[in-house]
């Protein structure tokens, strides 16, 4: 009873989280609120949308299949059936045409790759920004006025108010420090389980659904201004909801390329950052956590190797500062 009690309410959750990633309208709904908010998810689109994945597709519906006709691979094809006669044609057009679609890759598709990466990141967060001020002029402005009658909130419990001045300072460059090395050390660990037998495609299905949600939730708990630590226990200890919520990001690009799938994040990573904004299950969950106690489900370590890298890294730093960025562990 015991087992089917977690396996029911580790499914709830599961479930709970997908819907909460496939409520779309939540864009619509903001997009409308904000025109900035608008005009960036478009030029998201635009960019990701139109211009990468429309580079990819002329290269393969059209390039490619061009070039394969000016440099064919079979004397068939020829015009002239002499050149067959002459030695090494068939291998020079050959090394010609894989020359030329590298050379689409190297002076095309790379740069605009990166400067899309670039360019997307800063559009990320103006996005998550411009989302969140959305919320505020329904909801986030009753959370303010209900916060100064000093009336608690989900919220407000998660929220730690860090020192002032340098020292608070340092501790927000600390976080930082190790929040990129620990999600960098966790995409490591992401990338690793693809090569695992048998398994290995099913565990790197979980953890990229685990990190894309993250990433999706991560701007609005930066808004929220809430401490590193915080967001990890919450994280873990909510993890099927997580994981669920993550499964359609990961799923619209699992069986593609790794241009391709690029570019389809790029295009639908925004609308998930703004479903999660809008979210409120977070504070659902966490007022029935006594259910999810009572079926007894527990944390569970999602991070741990990455936590202890990323802290075996920082212990090499000078003891100084290597200590001001561990203060993550203290607040």
């Amino acid at each position: 009873m015991e087992v089917s009690g977690k396996v029911k309410m580790t499914a709830s959750l599961w479930f709970e989280g997908l819907r909460e990633a496939c409520c779309l309208h939540r864009v619509f709904i903001l997009c409308m609120r904000s025109n900035h908010l608008l005009m960036r998810t478009g030029q998201c689109f635009l960019l990701n949308g139109f211009i990468f994945l429309g580079s990819i597709f002329v290269l393969n519906s059209l390039v490619i299949p061009a070039l394969w006709w000016i440099l064919p691979d079979h004397c068939s094809q020829f015009v002239s059936h002499k050149l067959c006669d002459l030695s090494g044609v068939l291998k020079f057009y050959s090394f010609l045409r894989l020359a030329l679609i590298q050379l689409c890759y190297v002076l095309w598709f790379y740069p605009l790759y990166v400067f899309s990466i670039v360019l997307s990141t800063i559009w990320y967060n103006d996005i998550a920004k411009y989302g969140y001020a959305a919320m505020g002029k329904s909801k986030l402005t009753e959370e303010k006025s209900s916060s100064q009658n000093n009336s608690p909130t989900v919220q407000n419990a998660h929220h730690v108010k860090g020192p002032s001045g340098l020292g608070g300072v340092m501790i927000g460059i600390g976080q930082q420090v190790y929040s990129i090395l620990l999600l960098s050390v966790f995409f490591l660990e992401v990338y690793a389980t693809g090569f695992i037998p048998y398994i290995g495609k099913l565990l790197n299905f979980l953890l990229l659904s685990w990190m894309y949600a993250y990433y999706c939730f991560e701007y609005k708990w930066n808004f929220n201004e809430v401490a590193l630590d915080r967001r990890l226990d919450y994280f873990e200890s909510y993890w099927p909801f997580f994981a669920g919520f993550g499964s359609p990001c990961v799923l619209a690009i699992f069986f593609f390329s790794p241009l391709v799938s690029y570019g389809i994040m790029a295009i639908l990573f925004p609308l998930f950052v703004l479903t999660a904004t809008g979210s409120e299950s977070e504070q659902e969950i966490s007022l029935e956590k006594h259910k999810w106690r009572a079926a007894g489900m527990e944390r569970l370590p999602i991070f741990y190797v990455a936590d202890k890298v990323s802290l075996w890294m920082l212990s090499l730093l000078p003891l100084e500062k290597g200590d001001q960025v561990q203060d993550r562990k203290a607040q």
